[in-house]
């Protein structure tokens, strides 16, 4: 076990060196990224109504359609992607800073077709997902909500994800900071409200009606739908609450969000992963009177929870938290669910080490106590012999023996733990898992196919592998060859729409061989991998001599030195 400062190498050396962009504005674009959009115009755009599929009720045609359709102009090379932006007049929210970045990156990339998906890719959540942001919300501050994509409704995990890249540009954008600041505000209404629930309507204030997910279902405690989209309840959810928080305390050094609001609903967070630490069975033998109940009418398995709604008994003496599901939306089979565990770990680690600067020490400790705890738990039920792969970690356990020995492409993974933090990318357990879930011998849902290989999930089948499985093999790789394969992958991936997708036919090529046209969550995750290439292996990408940026967070006024081109040696000048 490592502490946090070291298990996230990853995660922080791609967070450290994550905008290789900076440097280019004063020298090579000419103007300030700290210049912001016209508020008036900014506020007038996102204040608008929108209608049901997300296009805003004008001229503007909704996404899910224009994502389907080629528009030119096409890039350059072999792949000839489309230009997937929406006109100018049409897109949700604006930063200068996001178009400098894109700026750059074109500069800088060898490949025309890998520029134009990152052009496409980066921007998407801005361009096509804010539904409605407010500066100076009736309950006070800024209020924004940004829906997954081709969903009329907002995932906090999702819309974590989703803003995370923009949270290194934060402090040269206020229009950006303050829309950040917002979706963090609308977090704590929706987890201090419902703690247990994973997706939400747009509030009142929006203006815009609530739909409906069309399930029928019995949940504990009582849910008010006019508010709560889908209430499966997943640790990883709560996680991500935390994390958003610390994305942004990190890279801004602001803590205005943690007001007593914040503190409140983290509180509510830190009680609802004691409770689910709870078995299914008392000390005495008793059954637990249960916090949360799923029952659904459901066509598949993963829809609903078994015994009642309780969920596969689990025990009690283990100190890990229960998931009902997982983060594809899908009921855990044993709710010990042990990458959701990690990424708590690492998120209420993350979040002790601020509060005391808020004057929220004994809360600092108890994150920290329970992180400990968990993280102990983990190694200790979480891990197991297999029989072939040697020490590895399970996907989920129930304390009593059981296990399910898979990876599912949603993240929080096995695949991710060194993503999200919880270990190094070189712990042998983890390689040793990475090895069992990049397998057909070790995991059930790789899927390798004529077309693409990768991961898939329960939540599709077994012929649609999904691209952030890829994604996150390439970010958790130190392997040129590997990494080289897996960008590959995912740029055949495509469909020649020049966007991600959340699946793939592993083995068929038409119009109809992925699924969700319009996923802001993956779309962030292709970018933040070019991001996190930059940074690690500017080499594999760019343009011959051009390095990294070495970009220094400490500092206040967030120094910016170019790294310099490298010069030529003896091997290169005979060359």
């Amino acid at each position: 076990m490592v502490s946090y400062s070291l298990n996230s190498s990853i995660a922080l050396f791609g967070l450290f060196c994550t905008f290789v962009l900076l440097v280019f504005i004063d020298n090579e674009f000419g103007h300030d990224i700290k210049a912001t959009s016209d508020p008036a115009r900014q506020d007038s755009l996102l204040k608008r109504n929108t209608n049901q599929d997300g296009s805003p009720q004008s001229s503007c045609p909704g996404y899910t359609d224009y994502a389907k359709v080629k528009h030119e102009p096409v890039s350059s090379g072999p792949y000839k992607y489309p230009y997937q932006r929406p006109s100018d007049s049409c897109r949700t929210f604006k930063s200068p800073a996001v178009e400098t970045v894109i700026g750059a990156f074109k500069e800088r990339l060898r490949d025309d077709d890998l520029a134009r998906l990152f052009e496409n890719t980066f921007p998407n959540t801005l361009d096509t997902t804010i539904r409605w942001h407010t500066k100076e919300s009736k309950a006070g501050g800024p209020r924004s909500f940004i829906v997954t994509g081709d969903i009329n409704a907002e995932w906090i995990r999702d819309s974590r994800y989703q803003l995370y890249n923009y949270q290194k540009l934060a402090p040269y954008d206020e229009d950006l900071k303050t829309l950040i600041l917002g979706a963090i505000n609308q977090h704590v209404d929706y987890v201090t409200a419902f703690p247990y629930c994973n997706a939400f309507q747009p509030p009142e204030e929006a203006g815009t009606t609530p739909g409906s997910n069309d399930q029928e279902v019995s949940i504990t405690p009582n849910v008010d739908f006019k508010k709560v989209w889908e209430c499966k309840y997943e640790i990883d959810t709560l996680a991500s609450f935390l994390g958003m928080a610390s994305d942004y305390y990190e890279n801004t050094q602001d803590l205005r969000f943690a007001n007593d609001a914040w503190i409140k609903a983290a509180k509510v967070v830190l009680q609802t992963f004691k409770d689910q630490q709870h078995g299914s069975m008392s000390s005495n033998g008793s059954t637990e009177a249960p916090k949360y109940l799923f029952k659904s009418l459901s066509w598949t398995s993963t829809g609903t929870q078994a015994l009642n709604g309780n969920g596969n008994p689990v025990s009690s003496d283990t100190g890990l938290i229960r998931s009902a599901f997982r983060p594809s939306d899908d009921t855990t089979t044993y709710q010990l669910f042990i990458p959701g565990n990690a990424q708590a770990v690492v998120e209420m680690k993350r979040v002790s080490q601020w509060l005391g600067k808020v004057h929220e020490e004994d809360l600092a400790r108890e994150f920290k106590e329970l992180a400990s705890q968990v993280e102990d738990a983990i190694w200790k039920h979480g891990t197991f012999e297999h029989p072939q792969f040697g020490k590895v970690f399970a996907y989920e356990v129930d304390g009593y023996g059981g296990r399910n020995i898979m990876d599912d492409a949603n993240v929080p993974s096995l695949l991710a733990l060194p993503d999200i933090g919880f270990v190094d990318v070189k712990d042998e357990t983890y390689q040793r898992t990475r090895k069992m879930v990049w397998s057909r011998q070790g995991n059930p849902y790789f899927i390798a196919g004529k077309y693409f290989t990768g991961i898939g999930s329960p939540h599709i089948d077994l012929e649609h592998p999904w691209p952030l499985s890829q994604i996150v093999r390439l970010r958790t790789s130190d392997n040129d060859d590997e990494i080289k394969e897996a960008l590959r992958a995912l740029m055949d991936s495509t469909n020649g729409l020049g966007l991600m997708h959340e699946s793939i036919s592993a083995n068929e090529q038409n119009d109809d061989s992925y699924t969700r046209p319009w996923f802001a969550w993956v779309n962030t995750e292709f970018s933040r991998a070019l991001i996190d290439l930059a940074g690690r292996k500017p080499q594999l990408i760019f343009r011959d001599g051009y390095g990294y940026i070495f970009f220094n967070p400490i500092v206040k006024e967030h120094i910016i030195e170019p790294a310099p081109k490298p010069v030529e040696d003896d091997r290169q000048k005979k060359n």
